[in-house]
Protein backbone atom coordinates (compact mmCIF):
# COMPACT_ATOMS: atom_id res chain seq x y z
CA UNK A 1 0.00 0.00 0.00
CA UNK A 2 1.34 3.27 -1.23
CA UNK A 3 1.49 6.32 2.13
CA UNK A 4 0.80 9.36 0.76
CA UNK A 5 2.67 12.44 2.57
CA UNK A 6 1.28 15.60 2.87
CA UNK A 7 2.93 18.52 2.03
CA UNK A 8 3.94 19.21 5.97
CA UNK A 9 5.04 15.93 6.25
CA UNK A 10 7.23 16.23 2.80
CA UNK A 11 8.65 19.29 4.48
CA UNK A 12 9.99 17.20 7.40
CA UNK A 13 11.10 14.11 5.22
CA UNK A 14 13.43 17.30 3.24
CA UNK A 15 14.99 18.26 6.77
CA UNK A 16 15.59 14.22 7.27
CA UNK A 17 16.95 13.82 3.74
CA UNK A 18 19.52 16.76 4.25
CA UNK A 19 20.43 15.51 7.44
CA UNK A 20 22.01 12.95 5.73
CA UNK A 21 22.97 14.86 2.61
CA UNK A 22 25.09 16.97 5.13
CA UNK A 23 26.33 13.85 6.87
CA UNK A 24 27.85 12.47 3.14
CA UNK A 25 29.28 16.20 2.99
CA UNK A 26 31.37 16.02 6.24
CA UNK A 27 32.23 12.18 5.09
CA UNK A 28 33.65 13.51 1.43
CA UNK A 29 35.97 15.87 3.46
CA UNK A 30 37.32 13.17 4.78
CA UNK A 31 37.74 10.76 1.82
CA UNK A 32 41.56 10.14 0.87
CA UNK A 33 44.25 7.31 0.07
CA UNK A 34 44.60 5.64 3.62
CA UNK A 35 41.63 6.72 5.25
CA UNK A 36 39.37 3.50 6.61
CA UNK A 37 35.78 2.87 6.19
CA UNK A 38 35.48 2.31 9.83
CA UNK A 39 36.89 5.89 10.38
CA UNK A 40 34.26 7.56 7.88
CA UNK A 41 31.61 5.52 9.70
CA UNK A 42 32.48 6.95 12.88
CA UNK A 43 32.54 10.78 11.40
CA UNK A 44 28.67 9.82 9.99
CA UNK A 45 27.58 8.91 13.32
CA UNK A 46 28.84 11.99 14.99
CA UNK A 47 27.48 14.00 12.17
CA UNK A 48 23.80 12.46 12.12
CA UNK A 49 23.72 12.61 15.97
CA UNK A 50 24.88 16.43 16.15
CA UNK A 51 22.20 17.02 13.79
CA UNK A 52 19.67 15.87 16.75
CA UNK A 53 18.86 13.11 14.62
CA UNK A 54 19.27 8.89 14.67
CA UNK A 55 21.26 6.91 12.00
CA UNK A 56 18.50 5.35 10.08
CA UNK A 57 21.07 2.50 8.72
CA UNK A 58 22.93 1.21 12.27
CA UNK A 59 20.80 -1.50 14.02
CA UNK A 60 18.25 -1.88 10.62
CA UNK A 61 17.76 -5.43 10.02
CA UNK A 62 20.68 -5.94 12.80
CA UNK A 63 23.05 -4.04 10.28
CA UNK A 64 25.94 -3.33 12.46
CA UNK A 65 26.83 0.54 11.19
CA UNK A 66 25.59 3.77 10.67
CA UNK A 67 26.95 3.91 6.69
CA UNK A 68 26.68 1.08 3.85
CA UNK A 69 30.27 1.12 2.77
CA UNK A 70 30.62 -0.61 -0.80
CA UNK A 71 34.15 -0.18 -2.95
CA UNK A 72 35.59 -1.35 -6.43
CA UNK A 73 33.37 -4.19 -7.16
CA UNK A 74 31.03 -3.72 -3.91
CA UNK A 75 27.50 -2.99 -5.56
CA UNK A 76 25.72 -2.48 -2.06
CA UNK A 77 25.80 -2.98 1.56
CA UNK A 78 29.34 -3.26 2.38
CA UNK A 79 30.31 -3.32 6.00
CA UNK A 80 32.93 -0.90 7.34
CA UNK A 81 36.12 -2.28 8.20
CA UNK A 82 39.51 -1.20 8.75
CA UNK A 83 41.09 -1.69 5.42
CA UNK A 84 42.79 1.79 4.25
CA UNK A 85 41.08 3.06 0.84
CA UNK A 86 44.16 3.27 -1.93
CA UNK A 87 44.72 5.79 -5.18
CA UNK A 88 42.35 4.57 -7.85
CA UNK A 89 39.83 3.01 -5.55
CA UNK A 90 35.90 3.93 -5.57
CA UNK A 91 33.76 4.04 -2.89
CA UNK A 92 30.04 3.75 -2.67
CA UNK A 93 28.20 5.47 0.39
CA UNK A 94 24.91 4.65 1.26
CA UNK A 95 23.54 6.72 4.38
CA UNK A 96 20.26 6.90 6.60
CA UNK A 97 18.78 8.82 8.96
CA UNK A 98 15.88 9.74 11.35
CA UNK A 99 14.36 13.03 12.20
CA UNK A 100 10.24 13.71 13.07
CA UNK A 101 10.07 10.17 12.93
CA UNK A 102 10.98 10.04 8.85
CA UNK A 103 13.34 8.62 7.09
CA UNK A 104 16.06 10.38 4.86
CA UNK A 105 17.85 7.86 2.46
CA UNK A 106 20.44 8.20 -0.18
CA UNK A 107 23.88 7.46 -1.56
CA UNK A 108 26.98 8.68 -4.00
CA UNK A 109 30.22 6.76 -5.65
CA UNK A 110 33.27 8.81 -4.61
CA UNK A 111 36.28 8.12 -6.50
CA UNK A 112 39.17 8.02 -4.33
CA UNK A 113 42.57 10.36 -5.89
CA UNK A 114 42.20 9.72 -9.94
CA UNK A 115 40.30 6.80 -11.16
CA UNK A 116 41.39 5.28 -14.97
CA UNK A 117 38.54 6.87 -17.56
CA UNK A 118 36.43 3.90 -17.58
CA UNK A 119 35.59 3.63 -14.77
CA UNK A 120 34.80 7.52 -14.25
CA UNK A 121 32.53 6.92 -17.35
CA UNK A 122 30.75 4.30 -15.68
CA UNK A 123 30.24 6.82 -12.36
CA UNK A 124 29.04 9.50 -14.84
CA UNK A 125 26.35 7.34 -16.40
CA UNK A 126 25.00 5.89 -13.34
CA UNK A 127 24.83 9.15 -11.85
CA UNK A 128 23.19 10.55 -15.12
CA UNK A 129 20.94 7.67 -15.54
CA UNK A 130 19.18 8.58 -11.81
CA UNK A 131 17.90 12.12 -13.38
CA UNK A 132 17.08 10.10 -16.10
CA UNK A 133 14.62 8.15 -14.17
CA UNK A 134 13.77 10.95 -11.81
CA UNK A 135 12.03 12.81 -14.71
CA UNK A 136 9.61 10.20 -15.18
CA UNK A 137 8.53 10.47 -11.58
CA UNK A 138 5.31 12.62 -12.41
CA UNK A 139 1.67 12.30 -12.32
CA UNK A 140 0.39 10.33 -15.66
CA UNK A 141 3.41 7.90 -15.21
CA UNK A 142 4.00 4.68 -13.82
CA UNK A 143 7.15 2.71 -11.66
CA UNK A 144 7.34 1.12 -15.53
CA UNK A 145 8.65 4.69 -16.63
CA UNK A 146 11.04 5.27 -14.35
CA UNK A 147 12.70 1.25 -14.63
CA UNK A 148 12.58 1.84 -18.29
CA UNK A 149 14.32 4.86 -18.73
CA UNK A 150 17.22 4.44 -16.38
CA UNK A 151 17.83 0.40 -17.90
CA UNK A 152 17.40 1.92 -21.91
CA UNK A 153 19.95 4.62 -20.83
CA UNK A 154 22.61 2.62 -19.05
CA UNK A 155 22.05 -0.32 -21.21
CA UNK A 156 23.09 1.57 -24.36
CA UNK A 157 26.23 2.67 -22.82
CA UNK A 158 26.96 -1.02 -22.15
CA UNK A 159 26.44 -1.60 -18.22
CA UNK A 160 24.73 -4.40 -16.35
CA UNK A 161 21.89 -2.96 -14.52
CA UNK A 162 21.10 -5.16 -11.11
CA UNK A 163 17.85 -6.79 -10.96
CA UNK A 164 17.66 -8.65 -7.86
CA UNK A 165 18.63 -4.04 -5.65
CA UNK A 166 15.73 -1.92 -5.79
CA UNK A 167 15.04 1.87 -4.44
CA UNK A 168 11.50 2.06 -2.92
CA UNK A 169 8.72 4.06 -1.26
CA UNK A 170 10.06 6.07 1.74
CA UNK A 171 8.68 7.41 4.64
CA UNK A 172 7.95 6.87 8.63
CA UNK A 173 9.88 2.91 7.72
CA UNK A 174 12.59 2.57 5.77
CA UNK A 175 10.98 0.58 3.21
CA UNK A 176 7.52 1.37 1.77
CA UNK A 177 5.76 0.26 -1.05
CA UNK A 178 6.37 0.91 -4.09
CA UNK A 179 9.57 -0.90 -5.14
CA UNK A 180 11.09 0.95 -7.68
CA UNK A 181 13.19 -1.35 -9.70
CA UNK A 182 16.12 -0.06 -12.45
CA UNK A 183 14.49 -2.09 -14.93
CA UNK A 184 10.96 -2.51 -16.50
CA UNK A 185 8.50 -1.34 -19.44
CA UNK A 186 6.61 1.66 -19.71
CA UNK A 187 3.07 1.79 -18.45
CA UNK A 188 3.40 -1.04 -16.53
CA UNK A 189 3.50 -1.23 -12.27
CA UNK A 190 1.60 1.12 -9.85
CA UNK A 191 0.56 4.24 -11.18
CA UNK A 192 2.47 7.80 -9.17
CA UNK A 193 -0.05 9.93 -6.96
CA UNK A 194 0.60 13.03 -5.46
CA UNK A 195 2.33 13.14 -2.11
CA UNK A 196 4.41 10.05 -2.90
CA UNK A 197 8.15 9.85 -1.83
CA UNK A 198 10.28 7.10 -3.14
CA UNK A 199 14.05 7.04 -2.96
CA UNK A 200 15.29 6.43 -6.66
CA UNK A 201 18.72 4.72 -6.81
CA UNK A 202 20.49 3.21 -10.12
CA UNK A 203 22.98 0.52 -8.93
CA UNK A 204 24.51 -0.29 -11.91
CA UNK A 205 27.62 -2.78 -12.90
CA UNK A 206 30.67 -2.04 -15.68
CA UNK A 207 30.09 -5.90 -16.47
CA UNK A 208 27.10 -8.57 -15.62
CA UNK A 209 24.12 -7.07 -14.22
CA UNK A 210 24.64 -10.17 -12.00
CA UNK A 211 25.47 -10.50 -8.31
CA UNK A 212 26.65 -12.48 -5.50
CA UNK A 213 26.11 -12.05 -1.81
CA UNK A 214 28.77 -13.03 0.71
CA UNK A 215 28.68 -15.24 3.80
CA UNK A 216 28.61 -12.21 5.98
CA UNK A 217 24.67 -11.83 4.88
CA UNK A 218 24.75 -8.20 3.58
CA UNK A 219 27.77 -7.54 1.36
CA UNK A 220 26.92 -7.90 -2.41
CA UNK A 221 29.42 -7.97 -5.31
CA UNK A 222 29.36 -8.14 -8.79
CA UNK A 223 29.64 -11.81 -10.68
CA UNK A 224 32.52 -11.13 -12.34
CA UNK A 225 34.37 -9.30 -10.16
CA UNK A 226 33.97 -5.42 -11.89
CA UNK A 227 33.48 -2.01 -10.52
CA UNK A 228 29.92 -0.80 -9.75
CA UNK A 229 28.22 2.37 -9.23
CA UNK A 230 25.38 3.56 -7.19
CA UNK A 231 23.54 6.92 -6.67
CA UNK A 232 20.28 7.67 -4.64
CA UNK A 233 18.19 10.63 -4.24
CA UNK A 234 14.60 10.83 -2.19
CA UNK A 235 12.10 12.68 -4.43
CA UNK A 236 8.23 13.21 -3.44
CA UNK A 237 6.02 14.16 -6.29
CA UNK A 238 4.28 17.98 -5.66
CA UNK A 239 1.98 19.76 -7.66
CA UNK A 240 2.39 16.28 -10.11
CA UNK A 241 5.81 17.02 -10.34
CA UNK A 242 9.36 15.25 -9.37
CA UNK A 243 10.79 17.43 -6.30
CA UNK A 244 14.43 16.28 -5.05
CA UNK A 245 14.40 16.59 -0.90
CA UNK A 246 17.82 15.37 -1.13
CA UNK A 247 21.13 16.90 -2.39
CA UNK A 248 24.32 16.29 -3.40
CA UNK A 249 25.41 20.19 -2.91
CA UNK A 250 27.31 19.61 0.03
CA UNK A 251 29.26 16.47 -1.42
CA UNK A 252 30.23 19.29 -4.40
CA UNK A 253 30.83 21.89 -2.09
CA UNK A 254 33.41 19.54 -0.69
CA UNK A 255 34.88 18.45 -3.84
CA UNK A 256 34.87 21.50 -5.22
CA UNK A 257 32.51 20.52 -7.35
CA UNK A 258 30.04 22.79 -9.34
CA UNK A 259 26.85 21.74 -10.93
CA UNK A 260 23.38 22.92 -11.71
CA UNK A 261 22.27 19.05 -12.31
CA UNK A 262 18.99 19.34 -9.51
CA UNK A 263 17.76 22.70 -10.36
CA UNK A 264 15.18 21.56 -12.47
CA UNK A 265 13.91 19.41 -9.60
CA UNK A 266 13.36 21.73 -6.80
CA UNK A 267 10.81 24.34 -6.54
CA UNK A 268 11.62 26.24 -3.88
CA UNK A 269 15.20 27.23 -3.05
CA UNK A 270 18.10 25.12 -1.07
CA UNK A 271 18.67 26.74 2.08
CA UNK A 272 22.29 25.24 2.91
Amino acid sequence: MIIVKSKEEIELMRESALIVSKTLGEVAKALKPGVTTLQLDKIAEECIRDLDAIPGFLGLYDFPNTLCMSPNSQVVHGIPNDIPLKEGDIISIDCGAIKNGFYGDHAYTFPIGEIDEETKKLLEVTKESLYVGIKEFKIGNRVGDVGYAIQKYCEDHGYGVVRELVGHGLGRVMHEDPEMPNYGKRGRGKKFIEGMVVAIEPMINMGTQRIKQHKDGWTITTQDGKPSAHFEHDVAILDGKPEILSTFAYIYDALGINSNEEDAFRQKVLIL
